[in-house]
């Protein structure tokens, strides 16, 4: 899935170019917006008690972004175990098609006490909505 991100002033640095941190922010809008986009946004999951903190994320830059550049997040989950779940990302430059960065993220379920749950357990249309967007 794709998210598009229209770089803005305060993301950039002194340089000119897009600070390390805000690569990792992209990664949360563009998951957000996945997880909206297949019926099952943060707010509605949330509600029902179920949590998904990161647990890892990393990133790769390879070419700066720039204010005013226009960025496609691709995104794709390519783990789930009904416990865990991993994204891999890949942000480019939509007018160039220049890869600036790749990256990963890492998650878990928790409940509201920071207990690890299995959603296969306690919440099964979750948990099929997970396995349905789970990349070959």
């Amino acid at each position: 899935m794709e998210y598009e991100h229209l770089v803005q002033y305060y993301e950039t640095d002194r340089m000119g170019v897009v600070h390390h941190s805000n690569y990792i922010r992209w990664f949360e809008e563009a998951r957000t917006y996945f997880f909206e986009k297949a019926g099952m946004g943060y707010a509605t999951v949330e509600k029902r008690g179920i949590l998904s903190p990161v647990v890892a994320v990393s990133a790769e830059y390879k070419t700066p972004c720039r204010y005013c550049d226009t960025m496609i997040v691709d995104l794709k989950m390519v783990k789930y175990t009904g416990v865990r779940f991993v994204f891999e990302y890949e942000i480019r430059n939509k007018a160039t098609g220049d890869i600036c960065c790749t990256g990963t993220s890492k998650h878990c379920f928790v409940d509201e006490d920071g207990k690890i749950i299995s959603v296969k357990k306690v919440a099964s249309d979750v948990h099929d909505m997970m396995q349905s967007l789970l990349s070959d």
